[in-house]
């Protein structure tokens, strides 16, 4: 009796010890893995560093605006010398967001290149949102949108603020300055 219980703890503890190392490649795993790799840059900006008046916020731009914890950016920078490397990694992303917990909330294409919004949640209880933005000219670039319980109608509406506002004092600039 007690080397079976014995062996039913063995079994679980090996059973926990598998599951936990999981080696399947993950969005935060991906930043980690490239952010101080050749090519890449990365920015992570916490929302008090966007410098938006917020007594001039709507109610619903203000509940956006406290919802967000802060933006994380990775991009690589595609010049002559790099292109396949640049589809390589580009296509490692499209395959991680790939993944059903990632609801796709919309997808554009233009001359200049192309970008997906996808989100981890639904309806008012977003906790992320992924802006992947791919452009065979100037590269690709992952901006994640991190905080608690977001609704993306709101968030659009905050992002209309920000693209009204002065941000070539702060650090978002690299993220806009990268989708222009």
């Amino acid at each position: 009796m007690k080397t079976s219980i014995k062996t039913i703890i063995k079994m679980l503890i090996l059973v926990v010890t598998v599951q936990s190392c999981n080696q399947d490649l993950t969005l935060q795993t991906f930043y980690v893995d490239n952010e101080l790799q050749p090519g890449y840059t990365s920015l992570d900006v916490p929302v008090s560093m966007l410098k938006i008046d917020e007594e001039a916020l709507t109610k619903e731009q203000k509940e956006a605006y406290e919802s967000v914890d802060k933006l994380s950016m990775i991009a690589y920078v595609a010049d002559d010398t790099n292109q396949d490397k640049m589809q390589a990694e580009y296509e490692i992303l499209k395959e991680i967001l790939e993944d059903p917990k990632y609801e796709e909330l919309m997808r554009g294409n233009a001359t200049e290149g192309k970008f997906v919004v996808k989100c981890i949640g639904d309806g008012d209880d977003v906790d992320e949102f992924v802006l992947l933005g791919h452009s065979f000219d100037t590269g690709f670039a992952v901006v994640r949108i991190l905080g608690d319980d977001m609704n993306f109608t709101k968030i659009m509406q905050l992002a209309k603020v920000l693209d009204e506002s002065n941000i070539e004092e702060s650090q978002i600039k690299s993220i806009t300055k990268f989708f222009k």
